[in-house]
């Protein structure tokens, strides 16, 4: 069997303890816990050139260890010289091992690595959700910097099963992000 990643042996350790003193929950399963972590990359002028999709993609691929998927637009927009089904981005979803790895390695090695970084916003969805936008894929250090011809925004959202942003912010501070004060 495959070791438990860092991470997830830290949650059933020290988190899950932690958040049933402060909520008092009156069954483990109550606890909330990270479900997946979606990574997005938009790419308004891939319709024009698909080598920024692949190449997108392919990083994408780098930094999460699982195939991108390209999104398709779901409508025409002719401002935007965009027709209904043109790929126009790439999403990956993580689940389980490779969910808590990402988040080890995002938390641990990414964040710290983004310049005149002061911590992320405590800002959740309303239902314990967390979105981070990132400006650059650069942060990453599976990412070889001469290999890079622009820097690509990225959405990272981490879906938990927290019922409220209290719940979902605390999981996520007891997990090591690093939020503003």
């Amino acid at each position: 069997m495959a070791e438990m990643p860092r991470m997830r042996e830290n949650y059933e350790q020290e988190v899950t303890t932690a958040l049933q003193e402060k909520f008092a929950f009156s069954s483990s399963m109550q606890i909330p816990k990270p479900v997946k972590v979606v990574i997005n990359m938009g790419l308004g002028k891939a319709p024009t050139n698909p080598k920024i999709l692949e190449n997108a993609v392919a990083e994408l691929e780098t930094i999460t260890g699982q195939k991108a998927v390209k999104t398709k637009a779901r409508k025409s927009i002719s401002n935007f010289k965009l027709r209904e089904g043109m790929h126009i981005g790439a999403r990956v979803t993580l689940r389980d091992a490779r969910m808590w790895e990402f988040l080890d390695r995002f938390i641990n090695v990414a964040l710290p690595r983004i310049r005149d970084f002061r911590g992320v916003s405590t800002r959740l969805s309303g239902k314990g959700d967390f979105t981070l936008g990132l400006k650059d894929q650069l942060i990453f250090p599976e990412i070889d910097y001469d290999k890079v011809d622009e820097a690509r925004g990225m959405n990272i959202t981490i879906v938990t099963t927290a019922k409220n942003d209290e719940e979902g912010r605390e999981l996520l501070r007891l997990l090591g992000m690093p939020f503003r004060r």
